[in-house]
């Protein structure tokens, strides 16, 4: 006696697939904070911190607060784009871009974003 196969219900697989980019997701974000636990030492060195603040593996941003010195100093910004961002997109596929979060940047000229 053969059985037929049962079909499989639409919300099983989309069931699946939400564990699948969920797993994704969180590997993403994994990936990512492991390389800012790598950098964050130098940026300490420096009186400053870093912190990741979200990760948006769909599009490959990924914000991030920098704090302590950071906020006065002049090169934070090549800091985060000449730096954190190149490094990132070297050794995380998908990273996109990095952006502050947080108060402006005293003197920033593009805006960018950290707290006080």
């Amino acid at each position: 006696m053969s059985q037929d196969p049962q079909p499989v219900e639409a919300s099983e697989f989309e069931s699946s697939e939400a564990d699948s980019t969920e797993f994704e997701r969180a590997e993403f974000e994994s990936k990512v904070a492991e390389v800012i636990k790598v950098i964050r030492p130098a940026i300490q060195a420096d009186q400053g911190d870093i912190y990741l603040r979200g990760v948006d593996a769909g599009t490959g941003v990924v914000s991030v607060e920098l704090i302590g010195a950071c906020v006065t100093c002049p090169a934070s910004s090549q800091t985060l784009k000449d730096g954190l961002e190149r490094i990132l997109k070297q050794r995380v596929e998908g990273v996109t871009s990095v952006v502050h979060v947080g108060e402006a940047l005293v003197g920033a000229e593009e805006g960018t974003r950290v707290s006080l």
